[in-house]
């Protein structure tokens, strides 16, 4: 069973795919998940710690599914895992909004506000890359850093300007093809 801290989350959540933020009603978002307004002010201090607590939540969503496609049967080398993570980044900026925002830095009217620049908090598009390339360095210890930053910048471009409908899988293949060894330097 969910925590009301959980159940709050939820449910501003649904919210947002519903409406704009501005929009969105704290006394609909306690209703929703079944506690008092009380209790979300107890929770959050009010809409905008709810916000806060709303980007953390999509941030660490798009960790936890970067962290999935790296953990990718040993079987798979880590080109596939680089493009896993690759294709895993347009899917979630696509499925969520606010992963969208936080990949790009482009926060619209209707979504909570942005994460303060330079604090301890800090939330935007390079604090967030820089932890997707960290976790795929760390996954895949063969793998130079710059390389798998490269995976995560290249499906940047694609949740940036989609272009046709089905393209992703060409933004993987050519992650694939880049990360394949170079057979006449010997090697990567």
């Amino acid at each position: 069973m969910p925590t009301a801290r959980e159940s709050l989350l939820q449910a501003a959540e649904a919210a947002l795919a519903a409406r704009p933020w501005p929009a969105v009603r704290m006394v609909e978002v306690a209703a929703a998940a079944g506690v008092s307004r009380q209790t979300l002010y107890n929770e959050f201090g009010g809409k905008a710690g709810l916000g806060r607590a709303l980007v953390r939540r999509a941030a660490d969503w798009y960790l936890d599914g970067v962290e999935r496609a790296l953990a990718a049967p040993a079987a798979r080398g880590s080109a596939e895992r680089l493009a896993a993570v690759a294709d895993w980044t347009v899917r979630a900026a696509r499925a969520r909004v606010l992963v969208r925002a936080l990949l790009t830095g482009s926060w619209g009217p209707g979504l909570p506000s942005p994460p303060p620049a330079g604090g301890r908090q800090a939330l935007g598009p390079g604090e967030l890359t820089r932890a997707a390339r960290d976790r795929a360095a760390a996954a895949l210890p063969q793998e130079p850093a710059r390389r798998c930053e490269l995976a995560v910048r290249l499906a940047l471009s694609y949740v940036v300007a989609p272009g046709e409908p089905g393209q992703e899988p060409a933004a993987v293949e050519l992650l694939r093809l880049l990360s394949a060894p170079n057979p006449r330097a010997g090697g990567r």
